[in-house]
């Protein structure tokens, strides 16, 4: 059967804002999807009677899954066609979705994360791709900013209407929120979305540097995501996985210099502006979803908020997204640089405003530091994209969006595992020294000022001393990890001006 080829230019404008309406709706679901699980993952313990090991597979393997496939996109569309592969994917995403709302044990409810995971993966890279060969150069920034808002708010929106419709139904309804509107981005894809005119043959798969890339990706994501839980290199499953991960990469590296056509070619980082790009993009996706993840878990942990009022506080990232992107369009005529500058400057003083929390932290302090870090993020998507995407030939977009979000994703998937070993670790440490701190040696717990309503000689007052002391041991690992979020966004700062202007911005 025909492909049918159009070329954006021969596209009306009417056209396109379809085309950009449908490709931010299936960013923006497959977002959703990374991130509502989390936030149901205690009532689904419950009803699959599972420990929090066994639970935690449902996010892991659907990691795993996102990072095995979303290599192969680029590749997926080459053969195939970006409007087959999108209307594929958006298909089977739908199917496992309802089947996830349906599961009736772990291991299925696993299965169907996975399947999810696997088809939605090619979704984002392959949007991407498509609304970049859609709009003309000088429109980019105008369709990047407003395709940025399913990017952005797609997290934001999962989590939080996710919650408030499992605390009133279900678990279940969370997922089934999702099929409706992913049906109507189905027929927006099989409506609107055409392929890029070939310009050359499809390329033949390198299965020997796919697989080597696949195993590498799923031995760190594994590796990574469990290695907390299994006290890291003391556990042999650990070992085995780094020892996986480091010789698939190895071979990865050395067959795709060695063979005539590797699955990704390394040519694609003689492009100085996708270089840096993809460097910032890797910090970018160690910043875009810690905070979203490490917040709420904070906010129960040490304030017992419930799962509303959480849900309400992340939403106001969303005003700070919704705010930058229209900014952005404003500024459209800045040069890029200043404009990630800003971005990321935005997000180290929300880190460092959070890294000076104390244990009363008010709404306020929370919800006026996610509007600042979502400016941040949403002023730093679009001029990364054309930062990035600029310079790189329209036929290899496809492979160049692939690796993009590839490594934004793993680089997430990374920072998060780092954030929850410095918050674990951090705890045990300060507990242990502020026990010390309680003894009755210590002279200055004699006087009532500093003791409080506390009787050290009661039991009773002894476990409540135990437990604030867990809380406030608790507080300091969070402090550590927004200290780091800090420092990573000062650091890629000097690094972006080694970027070229585009021509068409000179």
């Amino acid at each position: 059967m025909a492909i049918a080829d159009i070329t954006g230019a021969e596209m009306s404008p009417g056209q396109r804002y379809m085309v950009l309406a449908t490709l931010s709706s299936a960013t923006m679901l497959y977002a959703m999807t990374l991130t509502i699980a989390n936030v149901v993952l205690p009532q689904m313990r419950g009803a699959f009677s599972a420990s929090p090991e066994e639970i935690a597979w449902v996010v892991t393997f659907n990691l795993v899954a996102t990072a095995v496939v979303t290599p192969i996109s680029g590749w997926l569309a080459n053969r195939f066609g970006r409007r087959k592969v999108m209307l594929v994917s958006a298909l089977g995403f739908t199917i496992a979705t309802i089947f996830c709302g349906l599961a009736e044990s772990l291991e299925a409810i696993v299965l169907y994360r996975i399947a999810q995971g696997a088809f939605g993966a090619p979704m984002v890279p392959i949007a991407q791709s498509t609304l970049l060969d859609t709009f003309p150069r000088e429109q980019h920034g105008l369709a990047t900013a407003l395709f940025g808002f399913g990017v952005v708010l797609g997290p934001i929106i999962g989590p939080t209407v996710g919650g408030a419709v499992a605390e009133a139904q279900n678990w279940r309804w969370a997922f089934f929120l999702i099929v409706p509107f992913a049906l109507v981005t189905v027929l927006g894809i099989f409506l609107f979305v055409r392929d890029r005119k070939r310009t050359e043959p499809p390329r033949a798969l390198d299965w020997t540097g796919f697989l080597a890339l696949a195993t590498a990706l799923a031995a760190m994501q594994l590796m990574f995501g469990r290695g907390e839980r299994n006290s890291w290199f003391e556990s042999t499953e650990t070992i085995i996985e780094a020892v996986l991960a480091v010789g698939a990469i190895y071979l990865f590296v050395v067959h795709s210099l060695t063979t005539k056509q590797p699955f990704i070619s390394f040519n694609l980082f003689h492009n100085r502006n996708y270089s840096v790009g993809i460097c910032l993009a890797f910090i970018f996706g160690m910043l875009n979803f810690t905070l979203m993840v490490m917040t709420p878990t904070m906010l129960q942990d040490l304030r017992g908020y419930p799962d509303s009022v959480i849900g309400m506080l992340l939403a106001t990232r969303g005003i700070g997204s919704i705010a930058a992107v229209f900014v952005v369009v404003r500024i459209s005529n800045w040069d890029p640089r200043m404009a990630l500058s800003i971005g990321f400057t935005c997000q180290a003083l929300s880190g460092y405003a959070m890294s000076q929390f104390d244990i009363n932290m008010t709404y306020w302090d929370i919800a006026w530091t996610s509007v600042l870090q979502g400016f941040g993020i949403g002023m730093s998507w679009v001029p990364l994209t054309l930062i990035m995407f600029s310079t790189v030939k329209p036929e290899r977009l496809d492979e160049a969006s692939a690796v993009f979000h590839m490594l934004r994703n793993f680089a997430a998937s990374l920072f998060i595992s780092i954030s929850i070993a410095i918050v674990v670790r951090s705890t045990f440490i300060n507990t242990m020294a502020l026990n010390e701190f309680i003894s009755l040696f210590n002279k200055s717990l004699l006087f009532p000022n500093v003791t409080g309503p506390l009787d050290f000689g009661d039991i009773n007052s002894l476990a409540l001393a135990g437990s604030e002391i867990r809380r406030q041991a608790t507080l300091i690992g969070y402090l550590n990890v927004f200290k780091l979020f800090t420092v990573l966004c000062v650091l890629p700062i000097p690094f972006i001006w080694l970027a070229r202007l585009p021509r068409h911005d000179r």
